[in-house]
């Protein structure tokens, strides 16, 4: 994990604001010590040496990789994650390949519209250039970074209706992020979540929904940073996430299998999370394909795998199983 998150032995006396930060990390380490495993936080920021040291000193089985960035770079953690193949220590979640691959939103949407799955038409606009609209590309846009997780950087100002708009965001997210930015049409619809859990054979989870009960009619409705981490904001306009409901068995057949699709395409493992758009007419768009997903107890992965008939501890016992059980090169 992110040495910054490390967090505290204990967390009594503490509100849902100070424990918000590292909250996947301080459940996955109390989930894993209830089930009788002894599990040591390793933090990291910048030095590989401390993963070296842990695997000499501990001797681990297995490393539970919780780790989102390196050197402050977002897409740095595959190559964390290549380190501990090359020190032959099994890991939980994605793989190196899948990690980069899910992690270029560009590169991501190449290869699904290599496979025929529908996702929204896009243009990438490298940091220092100026965004031309492609033909075929219509307003509303959406302007994100294109490797950023998390929803770092979308607001509502993100979504843009004009020439105006879409030059003074993508500015933004070059300035502010320092990435490149993804320009993408902006799907009305339901925002709907699929854990998917697996490494050859797959397991789907109950469809997930985010709500907007208090949201004014003329607001998109996505997923921004103050949607995800801010609880005030929340509160305020009504978001809730459960279990989608009044969508037909053969819809949802069609969108379970979409996502192993997806899943099989960007080469994952371990567990992921797609995110969707489903329209009013049933049209499903894929959004983005987010291996290693917010895992803490209560939001949306782990209450989805409740919904599958999996409590807290048997999530984690699933996927150290699936890590312990994938065949990186060095294993065959």
């Amino acid at each position: 994990m992110h040495e910054d998150l490390v967090p505290p032995d204990d967390i009594e006396g503490m509100d849902d604001k100070e424990t918000l930060d590292f909250a996947t990390e301080y459940d996955v380490l109390e989930g894993l010590r209830y089930m009788g495993h002894e599990a040591q936080p390793l933090g990291l920021s910048d030095n590989l040496g401390k993963v070296r040291e842990a695997i000499a000193e501990l001797k681990p089985h297995v490393a539970f990789n919780l780790l989102e960035e390196f050197h402050g770079v977002a897409v740095y953690d595959q190559h964390v994650v290549s380190y501990l193949e090359l020190m032959k220590l099994p890991y939980t979640g994605c793989n190196p390949r899948g990690l980069m691959l899910a992690h270029d939103k560009g590169l991501c949407k190449q290869i699904l519209s290599y496979h025929r799955i529908s996702t929204p038409k896009f243009a990438l606009v490298p940091q220092g250039r100026r965004p031309r609209i492609r033909r075929g590309l219509q307003y509303p846009l959406l302007v994100k970074s294109a490797i950023e997780e998390a929803s770092l950087g979308i607001a509502q100002a993100s979504v843009v209706h004009s020439e105006e708009k879409l030059v003074e965001r993508v500015r933004f997210v070059h300035e502010q992020l320092g990435t490149d930015a993804l320009v993408e049409e902006y799907i009305e619809g339901r925002e709907l979540y699929v854990g998917v859990l697996g490494n050859s054979r797959l397991v789907t989870l109950p469809v997930w929904e985010m709500l907007f009960t208090k949201m004014p009619d003329n607001v998109p409705r996505i997923a921004t940073a103050k949607v995800k981490w801010d609880l005030d904001y929340q509160a305020k306009v009504g978001v809730r996430t459960q279990a989608a409901t009044n969508i037909p068995d053969a819809l949802l057949q069609r969108i379970q299998k979409l996502c192993k699709r997806v899943y099989r395409a960007l080469s994952l493992s371990g567990y992921a999370r797609m995110d969707l758009r489903l329209t009013d007419d049933g049209r499903i768009y894929v959004l983005e394909a987010n291996p290693n997903p917010y895992l803490a107890d209560g939001e949306d992965f782990a209450e989805s795998a409740h919904k599958a008939g999996m409590d807290y501890p048997a999530l984690l016992h699933r996927i150290l199983n699936l890590g312990l059980s994938y065949k990186a090169a060095w294993r065959v």
